[in-house]
């Protein structure tokens, strides 16, 4: 299921914590392959985000804070694609949020876009996985552009420390910035769609069956070449009676 039922992220990871996991500048034996440095991207400023949009959802409304954190053409799952908007709008809050913890994050050299994973619990007992794409503003906060995720039987471990892989930096020009047929607002989102960040260090791509089945796949930049680090698949929804 998607990130549907919100999630309310622990305040209790620190920026500190995450930037001692954090990918370390390319080897200098590698320059010739990469752009000097190691780019902008701050995990911490997602994690920050993350509390963020939790707390708002304790505090005023889970949909409130989906729709307040979402981008205008953010993509959910219900389980076609919908613009999360569009399907938010008017929509009755729960009587308690549904709580969650992020485990992992991915970022692309220049920040511009992220992905987080981790474990939601519901008030009822039942619990989960998300996964969230941020895209950076131009003043520099974020806003999630795509959220998927699914029921588990068993509750995801929750590591000692959060974890975050930052992508290697590419040379050359930064690429033209891609989003879910952003030009088509005004319509449901496809059952294929994909984007990528600013430097084209970071990609996603998602497609959906007739039976709603679906996956989501991300890719970073390593090593000279874009390798899948982490890829979800959700099974069609059981027909309800």
């Amino acid at each position: 299921m998607t990130r549907r039922p919100g999630r309310a992220l622990a305040a209790a990871i620190g920026g500190a914590a995450l930037l001692a996991v954090m990918a370390g500048p390319a080897d200098a034996r590698r320059r010739p392959e990469y752009a000097p440095g190691a780019g902008t991207a701050n995990p911490s400023a997602l994690v920050a985000a993350e509390i963020a949009f939790a707390r708002m959802a304790r505090e005023k409304g889970q949909w409130k804070a989906f729709a307040e954190y979402s981008d205008e053409n953010a993509v959910m799952f219900v389980p076609e694609p919908v613009r999360a908007r569009q399907w938010l709008s008017g929509r009755a809050e729960p009587a308690a949020p549904v709580q969650w913890q992020a485990h992992q994050v991915w970022m692309s050299c220049d920040g511009s876009l992220g992905v987080t994973k981790g474990a939601w619990q519901r008030p009822d007992g039942s619990v989960g996985y998300f996964t969230t794409i941020w895209q950076q503003r131009k003043k520099g906060d974020y806003r999630w552009v795509l959220d998927q995720g699914d029921t588990l039987a068993q509750p995801l471990k929750e590591p000692e420390m959060l974890s975050a892989s930052v992508a290697d930096c590419a040379r050359g020009p930064r690429g033209d910035e891609l989003l879910v047929e952003r030009d088509r607002e005004d319509i449901a989102p496809g059952m294929d769609g994909r984007g990528r960040s600013k430097d084209g260090t970071l990609a996603w791509r998602y497609h959906v069956e007739s039976d709603h089945s679906r996956w989501l796949a991300v890719s970073l930049l390593k090593n000279g070449a874009m390798t899948e680090v982490m890829r979800s698949e959700v099974a069609a929804p059981k027909e309800r009676n």
